[in-house]
């Protein structure tokens, strides 16, 4: 969950800080992460949670090597199931070990494979980079647009995969970032129904729950002149409530309770909205005392402490 993306890589309407971009929050959906630990550090915007286990009982000798160890040809093709399980084991073990750069170098050697499993790994992985500070702003936008046409092929190979409808959602949103208003808001029902799909494929992702829930966060709070925008797009422009976003936010929590601090962040903040003061400083202090393994964390953290201290100045 590195979604979404520093994942609100989905929720702002301007390019720059994190997050950006409306729709999610993949923050660096995490870059990686537990929502990556958009974890989301951004992900468990990940996809199989079980083949990190399986990873470690791979090769755990190959695993200490992989700095050094010698690679196949850039244009190389998987063909053998036995090949693309064993580049899927060492690319999630990468993942969780918050290897970003090594991730994309092992998985980019197979782009021309048509694996859908290894596809949407590398639109996740070519994002990552993107979101990396030290990667050069027109390298970005490289890296943004080819995460999409991975997504997209991983779709199409498989339209049963609730990774590749999680992703083609997220970097979606991403190009975006890029295209300017009109085009986000233009892809927003389908940025929607990806989401809902990957939900209805996986319903115990945590992510796409909580990145649905950053999606109706976003058309509830949109200002005016976005709405306006909206209406010119389409005759019903889309929509939402807090209350349903709150909805979200909660079922991501019941199928993985803490998973994510910018869940509980934005479970206190909806409350805030709804007037609810009690609860909203209940999530907000669960969101400040989260365990800061990212630096997404500490940011949430400071967050949570000025909201609460807020309420302190008001009462």
């Amino acid at each position: 969950m590195a979604l979404a993306a520093r994942l609100w890589s989905f929720l702002l309407w301007g390019r720059g800080a994190t997050p950006r971009g409306p729709w999610l929050t993949t923050g660096t959906l995490g870059s990686r992460g537990r929502c990556g630990s958009w974890r989301f550090r951004g992900s468990k915007v990940m996809g199989n949670p079980g083949t990190f286990k399986r990873g470690l009982l791979f090769s755990a000798l190959s695993y200490l090597g992989f700095g050094t160890c010698q690679v196949t040809p850039q244009a190389a093709v998987v063909h053998a199931t036995g090949k693309v399980e064993e580049i899927l084991e060492q690319a999630d073990y990468l993942y969780e070990s918050g290897e970003t750069e090594k991730l994309y170098q092992l998985l980019t050697q197979y782009k021309e494979s048509e694996d859908a499993e290894l596809l949407w790994r590398l639109a996740r992985a070519s994002r990552d980079i993107a979101q990396l500070s030290r990667t050069p702003e027109e390298e970005k936008k490289l890296l943004v647009y080819e995460a999409l046409e991975y997504a997209k092929r991983a779709l199409e190979k498989n339209e049963s995969s609730f990774a590749a409808h999680k992703w083609y959602a997220i970097c979606l949103s991403d190009v975006g970032d890029y295209e300017g208003i009109k085009v986000k808001i233009a892809n927003a029902y389908i940025i929607k129904e990806h989401f809902e799909k990957a939900i209805e494929l996986n319903p115990k992702d945590a992510t796409s729950i909580h990145l649905m829930g950053i999606w109706c966060y976003t058309f509830a709070e949109m200002p005016w002149y976005q709405r306006r925008i909206a209406k010119m797009l389409f005759a019903t422009p889309p929509n939402s409530t807090y209350e349903e976003a709150l909805g979200y936010f909660h079922r991501a929590e019941q199928v993985d309770p803490n998973f994510y601090s910018k869940n509980l962040l934005l479970l206190g903040k909806t409350y805030l909205k709804l007037h609810n003061k009690k609860l909203a400083a209940f999530w907000l202090l669960r969101a400040k005392d989260y365990p800061a393994h990212t630096e997404e964390d500490k940011q949430i953290q400071t967050e949570a402490a000025q909201l609460l201290t807020g309420f302190s100045d008001k009462n």
